[in-house]
């Protein structure tokens, strides 16, 4: 045995063995098919060892729940997975932390699916740069505020004090980046403790750590619902802070509008059934749209799941899908509930940050009040736009519209 690695037939190169990152390229069974010494190394194996056994063999319990639950399934779906935190059993039984990208890609005539892991260690000096960025937010809204102060001085003196005004809108400016900065860097330092806990609830509700009774088990599931409610919080801050630090990138192509729908159905079908909502979808499949894949589903998750939420039993729900404008330029697609509705006065915020319907509404049903906002951003960034109509105890209509590809 060299220490090159050996499975010549997915590709890899031996200069993998030098990275300073795990690496291993599993199949869709599991099966290991090449792993490099850096992550022989982390985890105490001979090369040997890894090559051929089921990657589920070095994850510790919760990891393992979580990659069949989870992971996997949205590596299938997505064809790829980023800053997924799991904790990897090592050969001498201790855990290691580390957050995982992984991209599936079709090699040889199977899908093999290749995961670069990265350690978690301590983080003291991104710990530094957040105080640091807070405190340069403080000081520049205190400035701010002194300048609202001398706002109120003569004409002359507002005159004179101009260019320190433009100085000032500049340090707004900046604040407002450190603000996004320290959200986004403070969101993803949360989620890996959030996952931890997640994990560690699955262990004692399997009874893996002895045997729990009715009570306990029903804090449990309050843990976990709230562990899960703060992990979708956090992840919602954290795509708005993205969005607003102008670090989202879209890849624009042509989409299928019904391809998009039928994959995000499955998501929320298990919500529609448990609260006997009926469902429908008219989407013509030659219906495009030019798009970002995967930002569409993401959107269409979030419309489906708030008309989910919003509408009582025996109410519907339906997508229907049309061409717009007299070259045929947009297209429009709608997704209408028999709900609650909303309030006319209401109607104009559902759009703006952590903002509920109403309290009734927020007390109902979970939610950060982000997705709507999140939703209509990224719709812009496609070039689109996400607009609602709605009235009280009839239902709820939001349509996106996207550029179409014109027919050649």
């Amino acid at each position: 045995m060299t220490d090159r690695l050996s499975d010549v037939d997915i590709g890899v190169d031996s200069l993998l063995d030098t990275a300073p990152c795990g690496f291993i390229a599993f199949a869709d069974d599991g099966t290991i098919r090449a792993a490099n010494a850096t992550l022989c190394d982390m985890l105490g194996y001979v090369r040997d060892e890894l090559q051929g056994r089921r990657l589920e063999s070095i994850l510790n319990l919760g990891s393992r729940i979580f990659y069949q639950t989870h992971f996997f399934p949205l590596i299938k779906l997505q064809g790829r997975a980023e800053e997924i935190f799991l904790l990897l059993r090592s050969k001498s039984g201790e855990d290691v932390a580390t957050h995982c990208n992984a991209v599936r890609r079709q090699r040889g005539g199977e899908s093999i699916t290749d995961c670069v892991f990265m350690r978690v260690y301590e983080r003291q000096k991104f710990e530094d740069a957040l105080l640091r960025a807070k405190k340069a937010a403080e000081e520049a809204n205190e400035q701010l505020e002194r300048q609202a102060m001398e706002l109120e001085m003569s004409e002359q003196q507002l005159l004179e004090q101009g260019e320190e005004l433009e100085r000032q809108r500049t340090l707004a400016e900046e604040a407002n980046r450190a603000k996004s900065a320290f959200l986004a860097t403070m969101s993803h330092e949360l989620r890996t403790p959030l996952n931890a806990i997640g994990g560690y609830v699955q262990l004692i509700e399997l009874g893996i750590q002895g045997p729990i009774t009715e009570k306990q088990a029903d804090s449990l599931a309050r843990i976990s619902r709230a562990q899960r409610h703060l992990l979708r919080l956090i992840n919602d801050i954290l795509n708005l802070a993205r969005i607003e630090a102008g670090r989202v990138e879209y890849t624009l192509a042509s989409c299928h509008l019904k391809e998009m729908v039928d994959a995000v159905l499955p998501m929320v079908e298990p919500q529609l059934q448990s609260r006997g909502v009926r469902y429908s979808v008219d989407v013509a499949p030659h219906l495009t749209a030019y798009a970002d894949r995967e930002k569409v589903q993401q959107i269409l998750l979030n419309l489906l799941s708030n008309a989910t939420k919003f509408t009582p039993a025996n109410g519907s729900v339906a997508v229907t899908a049309a061409v717009m404008g007299e070259r045929q330029e947009r297209v429009a697609l709608v997704v209408r509930d028999t709900g609650v509705g909303i309030p006319a006065e209401r109607l104009a915020q559902v759009f703006e940050p952590f903002v509920q319907v109403d309290d009734s509404h927020a007390r109902r049903a979970e939610g950060s009040g982000l997705g709507l906002a999140i939703s209509r951003d990224l719709a812009r960034g496609m070039g689109g736009e996400l607009t609602a109509e709605s009235e009280v105890k009839v239902g709820a209509a939001f349509t996106l519209t996207l550029p179409a590809l014109l027919p050649t």
